[in-house]
């Protein structure tokens, strides 16, 4: 890997890295409301192990975007954390619109390419 391609040389690389783990933007999600304890949060996380909770919490405390509160261990976002949520809120939204179309894609195995839809307004070459 040359030094460009370094994600300390290079922040959005650095980002692309945290936030594309697995379970990482599910938890910002689950907190954008408000701050959540552990056993809530893991119970709205589905199938992600307490472990697997616990590093993630580990990773996004460490990168300045989560803090906990207290004995009663409340997660919540720290100024950075609303901030990427903010940022992230356009992706968001238009998963309500497309998000929707590729769960059922997805679902429908029987199709066996994915045609994108017209309406997004680039090419998809």
């Amino acid at each position: 890997m040359s030094g460009g391609d370094d994600p300390a040389h290079r922040p959005i690389l650095a980002v692309i890295e945290l936030l594309g783990q697995r379970w990482i933007l599910r938890v910002l999600w689950e907190l954008e409301p408000g701050p959540l304890g552990f056993l809530e949060l893991r119970r709205r996380m589905g199938n992600c192990s307490s472990s697997m909770l616990s590093n993630r919490l580990q990773q996004l405390h460490a990168a300045g975007l989560i803090e906990k509160h207290g004995s009663n261990g409340f997660y919540e976002l720290t100024a950075a954390g609303i901030g990427l949520s903010e940022a992230l809120q356009s992706l968001w939204d238009r998963s309500e619109s497309w998000g929707w179309w590729w769960v059922g894609r997805r679902v429908d195995a029987r199709q066996p390419e994915i045609t994108r839809p017209s309406s997004i307004g680039r090419s998809w070459s």
